[in-house]
């Protein structure tokens, strides 16, 4: 009698399919946590041929849609302090407030990098992120672009110099935004959501099938821009940094930057509730997706749920010997994605994170399941 057939002996036909079942998950997992995510670990992007030298001038826009004093004692000071030989920062105010623009281009003075330019606000033409960006691209000295937002800061001095290294192998760069590292539960949970939604597209970035970036921190040329004639929906007042990036991305004209040195964070303004509002209202493009993109996001999560359902369900009705073939298969992959979880998380500059990642991992399709049940909803803050 073989193996099978002993296994069919013992448990029937729906041990059988149980025992199966474990197996395939558990291989659809290892293939998404070592041969998917483990590549942002070990990607070297000076594979890629050379396109431009390293120290291309760059312009790094900004749009700006409120009177933020804090972004301009706090934030500005570490974007115009980058170590890097030739940049300007292209700043776009969007407002009503003549004072504050005038505390704008009062900076120039003192810093000649700076560009600034305003689009009046009138509430009744609400003005896009689409509109501020597409002027500030019009503004730009510099062929290549990075742009970034009001709520994030560069972690290092060497944020420009890696991103512009990036340049040098692509007409475009895809850089990681962490979220902002604060004490506390909540915070640190939002980092590791961050880490591992970004991980998604990321891995698929790296292994050449690349489908969008962060608004935080990205960049591209004009000449990339004004091939495809600027952004597409225009409705819609998100998608620039995936819906449009699917529109002028190819697999062998992305430089993907994984360094902590060209790490950037979003500041945190909230708890539970504003992360789910925002995640909410960004997810909203994901519908625009392509099916081969759906198709990856998802198969991720749904194996893990169900892997730990079978699991579960073995340990609480199979016999002892197939409790511990479960319990095994489960350790294993714990194991596993702790071991690759740490790495992708030392290679893109997040700390602490290690000893949370069980939680998120097993209860993190409770907040997916929530995100889903809220975009059924259509956000009427996406369109315009």
């Amino acid at each position: 009698m073989n193996f099978f057939d002993q296994i069919l002996a013992a448990y029937g036909w729906e041990g059988v399919a149980l025992f199966l079942i474990l197996a395939v998950l558990f291989s659809v997992q290892m293939y998404y946590y070592v041969f998917c995510y483990g590549r942002i670990a070990s990607y070297k992007n000076n594979k890629r041929h050379v396109v431009r030298k390293e120290d291309t001038p760059l312009s790094v826009i900004i749009p700006m849609f409120s009177e933020n004093y804090v972004f301009l004692e706090n934030h500005l000071p570490r974007i115009l302090g980058q170590d890097y030989p030739e940049f300007e920062v292209v700043i776009v105010y969007v407002g009503q407030d003549n004072d504050f623009f005038e505390d704008l281009q009062q900076l120039k003075r003192s810093f000649p990098q700076i560009t600034v330019t305003k689009l009046h606000l009138d509430p009744r033409y609400p003005i896009s992120r689409k509109m501020a960006l597409n002027l500030g691209i019009k503004s730009a000295y510099h062929d290549c672009m990075v742009f970034t937002s009001v709520d994030a800061v560069p972690e290092t001095q060497n944020w420009l110099r890696i991103m512009g290294k990036g340049f040098s192998r692509g007409d475009i760069v895809l850089g990681y935004c962490g979220m902002e590292e604060k004490e506390g539960f909540t915070p640190a949970m939002m980092r590791t959501w961050r880490m591992m939604d970004s991980a998604n597209w990321l891995s698929a970035a790296v292994k050449h099938h690349p489908y969008r970036g962060i608004l935080h921190n990205y960049g591209f040329t004009k000449d990339l821009y004004f091939d495809v004639k600027g952004f597409n929906y225009l409705a819609m007042n998100i998608g620039e940094d995936d819906l449009f990036m699917q529109r002028i991305i190819r697999n062998d004209n992305v430089s993907v930057v994984l360094s902590p040195r060209a790490l950037v964070r979003e500041r945190i303004w909230g708890g539970w509730g504003w992360w789910f509002n925002t995640m909410r209202y960004f997810s909203s493009a994901r519908k625009y997706y392509s099916e081969r993109v759906h198709n990856f996001v998802e198969w991720e999560k749904g194996s893990r749920l169900l892997f730990f359902l079978a699991t579960l369900v073995a340990l609480c009705v199979m016999p002892l010997e197939f409790k511990a073939y479960a319990a095994l298969l489960f350790l294993i992959r714990l194991g596993i994605v702790l071991c690759e979880v740490k790495r992708i998380s030392k290679r893109l500059g997040e700390k602490g994170l290690c000893r949370l990642y069980p939680l998120y991992d097993f209860f993190g399709w409770i907040g997916d399941a929530i995100l889903s049940v809220m975009l059924i909803r259509k956000d009427e803050r996406v369109w315009r």
